[in-house]
């Protein structure tokens, strides 16, 4: 068995987008085998309590599909990048934007 973190993930990877943030954590099944949890964070206000929360949605991701979600997410980039373009450095600068706020 692996090495964990405190949260049991073998590997984690936290990416903040915006008012979004993604989780990308690689966890080990009881056989010895890993696994990918995506997990999409987004801050939401209640107002019944007045207090934050968040909102989570989570796809677990297990190695008989990883060649088949990355060929479909690259497929899908491509077609954006072809068709409508997108600029890689729009991430560093949205980010650095929302920190000066």
């Amino acid at each position: 068995m692996g090495d964990y973190n405190e949260n049991g993930e073998v590997f984690s990877k936290r990416v903040k987008a915006g008012k979004r943030t993604y989780f990308f954590d690689v966890k080990e099944t009881k056989a010895g085998e890993y696994y990918i949890t995506l997990t999409e964070s987004k801050k939401r206000f209640n107002e019944e309590s007045g207090k934050f929360f968040f909102e989570k949605h989570k796809i677990f991701l297990y190695k008989e599909d990883y060649s088949k979600f990355q060929n479909g997410l690259n497929d899908v980039l491509e077609f954006i990048q072809e068709n409508q373009g997108y600029d890689a450095d729009y991430e560093r600068y949205t980010d650095r934007d929302e920190t000066e706020n």
